[in-house]
């Protein structure tokens, strides 16, 4: 038997084809203007490592912040029936369609010194408005959505018949959430997680809206490479470099090839029938 039908046309081929240069040819042309004999000394400079190193650490929370808000909601939207379900579903997406300044303003507006929390949260002695605490929410507003996606989406394909067995041989909602579910949707989380994190790491417009451009403080990869646009082309095209890199290895990290039952293991299904995961069975 061969490994699956493959006849693809051959105008799809070249379309195809057409659709790779697409992406590849900006990147090689950015990659050609690169100053390689400089490259490491534009990579190591304080500002560089700086942003580099705030970068990681906000897309970390943020990812953090995204799986404890994400989870729920995911479940939330793929278990349950109510009104209003598409509504809500439309808002936890919308971030995916606005623009990041968009949702900059919003947040701004939402917890700026006179938004809508943003006064009570004064009264209290908390200012999240232009500090890195900003830069977390900003990142956590864009790559939510990724989240839940990737997460509904494994939810559904699972189906819900080994935590409906689990119920029935007594576990609690906890227990099954714990012991069946995540475990059954794990490699569909994680993609989601990384998804987040890869969203997070390249934020940009909701960054500089919400939390400002502040060295050390809110100036992230994406806003040093702006700034240094301006300034040095040579830094902005290396440091765009890194970022590609660092971006083409997490999101390779998020995919996983075919499984040996043809389908695909990022997608959280694909368990042997007449095994509940977390459940024990008796021998025969």
């Amino acid at each position: 038997m061969g490994h699956g039908y493959t006849g693809i046309p051959r105008w799809v081929l070249g379309i195809a084809v057409i659709g790779a240069l697409f992406v590849l040819l900006p990147l090689a042309a950015m990659a050609a203007r690169v100053d390689w004999p400089h490259l490491f000394p534009l990579l190591t400079s304080d500002a560089s490592l700086t942003a580099l190193g705030l970068s990681l650490r906000t897309a970390a929370a943020s990812t953090v912040l995204c799986l404890l808000l994400g989870v729920p909601l995911a479940l939330v939207l793929a278990r349950s029936t109510f009104r209003g379900q598409r509504l809500l579903r439309s808002f936890v997406l919308l971030p995916l369609v606005l623009p990041p300044v968009v949702g900059g303003i919003a947040l701004l507006y939402t917890f700026g010194r006179q938004g809508l929390l943003g006064r009570s949260l004064e009264i209290a002695g908390l200012q999240i408005a232009f500090s890195t605490t900003a830069v977390v929410l900003a990142q956590t507003f864009v790559a939510l959505p990724f989240l839940v996606v990737s997460l509904e989406g494994a939810l559904r394909s699972a189906g819900s018949r080994y935590e409906a067995v689990a119920a029935t041989l007594g576990a609690r909602p906890g227990t099954v959430l714990r012991r069946v579910t995540l475990p059954l949707v794990l490699p569909g989380l994680a993609s989601g997680a990384v998804l987040s994190f890869a969203r997070s790491l390249g934020e940009f417009g909701a960054t500089l809206t919400f939390a400002g451009s502040l060295q050390g403080v809110t100036r992230t990869l994406p806003l040093e490479i702006y700034l240094q646009r301006e300034t040095d082309a040579d830094a902005a095209v290396a440091l765009s470099l890194l970022l590609v890199a660092v971006a083409v290895i997490v999101v390779g990290l998020s995919y996983r090839g075919p499984s040996p039952d043809g389908g695909y293991s990022g997608r959280g299904a694909g368990r042997p029938a007449g095994r509940t995961p977390g459940v024990r069975q008796e021998a025969p």
